[in-house]
């Protein structure tokens, strides 16, 4: 281990959470920009068609790749937090196990997956070519669903391993991949949107070989018991990210829903191009999470409150600070980044950057939401973390989406996520407040 490399067992002034933190920033944002690549190469070389199927039908796919999340980020807190009880051999049999769990359930998820994509498009509203091009692109993804939920469940784990910048690297390699070969296969081959499909699979597979080697070349692969109990805690634990990623797909079907009827495609399609850029300004909240979460995980197994509390306040502040900044840059950036995408239709761009204006000012708020989930998820507090997540989306963004419109107007639905957010951002305030006692981060002293 080199000597200035920073450990979880460090104390951490802002400087310090940020050096740790920002390599998980990067692989979020990293990527959200080569799904972008996808949406820009399917939207220009194949049609508005199809950039709409490809939107339709991910949350379908998404759904069933979030074991990934729930074992991945829930697994990490109960290792890492393991770890700063000081059982490390401990915790790498719990990882093992872990492992070996998702894989099998991957498989298993993907093969019952391709038996519904058909009746999952119809049912999200689509129609004639639409219905083809969506069973095509999920099919693959499906064959293919292991890549996927690897890549997202060994994310955390890197952190927890003290290798963030690995991870961000890793995630580099597959998006550079998924781009070079979203050119080949699309703009070269003529693939269509079966090529967008199998560029993201070369780019998943790197995110899953490479991290699965580093574990097993360092020996945290190894023969494990079953042990139902560890598979409970990291599930209760992984709850919040299981109930986030689920609420998340069903929102953005329920969006669909709405706009395909009441919009036709160009809603459909201007709401994909303001998801693909959304996402991408939240991985700054959503990185931090991923990388802060076992630093949170290890103190609190190690029962240091006074730097849980030094985590929490400073976190605090890099998000409320952040969630600024984006949503003022995401003002200045609406229109450019949308001509990116429709720039070849002049009324569906001016929908697009209204609506990209209106849904980006979520981003004041929920940067608080995101982190409180994570804070909660790391204490192994998943129930809490959960709630926190399912009244974010299911509760509040549901409602909204469904009742602003029918009270105001289908171009109401772009307010919804503000308003949700919003609420949520209430809840969480309320929730580390009422725990503040249990976890004794809220000490009076520095």
């Amino acid at each position: 281990m080199t000597k200035n490399r920073i450990q979880l067992s460090d104390h951490f002034n802002f400087k310090r959470l940020l050096l740790f933190t920002y390599p998980s920033m990067l692989m979020v944002i990293f990527t959200s920009i080569y799904s972008i690549v996808d949406g820009v190469m399917v939207s220009n070389y194949v049609g508005v068609t199809p950039f709409a199927a490809l939107n339709l039908i991910w949350p379908f796919v998404a759904v069933l790749g979030s074991i990934g999340f729930l074992l991945g980020t829930g697994g990490c807190a109960l290792v890492a937090k393991t770890m700063g009880e000081g059982e490390k051999d401990k915790a790498k049999e719990m990882f093992s196990l872990l492992t070996y769990t998702v894989l099998t359930l991957s498989v298993i998820l993907g093969g019952l997956g391709l038996f519904f994509s058909r009746d999952a498009a119809i049912f999200l509203g689509a129609e004639g070519e639409m219905v083809e091009h969506c069973v095509v692109y999920a099919d693959i993804l499906l064959i293919c669903l292991p890549t996927y939920v690897m890549q997202v469940y060994f994310q955390p784990f890197l952190i927890a391993a003290e290798r963030p910048k690995l991870a961000m690297w890793v995630t580099i390699a597959a998006g550079v991949s998924n781009m070079v070969f979203d050119v080949v296969f699309i703009g070269f081959l003529e693939m269509g949107i079966a090529g967008a499909a199998w560029a993201s699979v070369t780019g998943m597979l790197i995110g899953w070989l490479v991290p699965l080697y580093y574990f097993y070349k360092r020996k945290w692969l190894r023969r494990c018991s079953w042990d139902w109990s560890v598979l409970k805690k990291a599930s209760s634990n992984g709850l919040s990210e299981l109930v986030l990623n689920v609420s998340l797909s069903l929102v953005s079907m329920l969006y669909m829903y709405q706009l395909i009827r009441q919009s036709g495609e160009d809603g459909v399609a201007a709401y994909g191009v303001i998801s693909y850029f959304a996402f991408t300004f939240a991985a700054l909240f959503i990185g931090y999470g991923i990388g802060v979460s076992p630093v949170v995980s290890y103190h609190y197994g190690a029962a240091n409150k006074r730097e849980m509390r030094n985590l929490l306040k400073k976190s605090l502040t890099i998000v409320v600070t952040g969630g600024i900044v984006i949503a003022l840059l995401a003002q200045v950036l609406a229109r450019p980044l949308s001509v990116v995408f429709v720039g070849y239709d002049k009324d569906l761009l001016e929908l697009t950057v209204l609506a990209f204006r209106i849904y980006s000012l979520h981003f004041i708020v929920t940067g608080v939401n995101i982190f409180a989930s994570e804070f909660f998820t790391a204490l192994n507090n998943g129930p809490v973390s959960a709630l926190i997540s399912m009244a974010r989306t299911l509760v509040f963004e549901s409602g909204c989406v469904l009742l602003l419109p029918f009270l105001f107007g289908i171009e109401y639905i772009w307010w919804a996520v503000l308003v949700a957010e919003t609420l949520a951002m209430i809840l969480s305030f309320s929730l580390i407040y009422k725990y503040r006692n249990r976890y004794g981060y809220w000490m009076v002293e520095d």
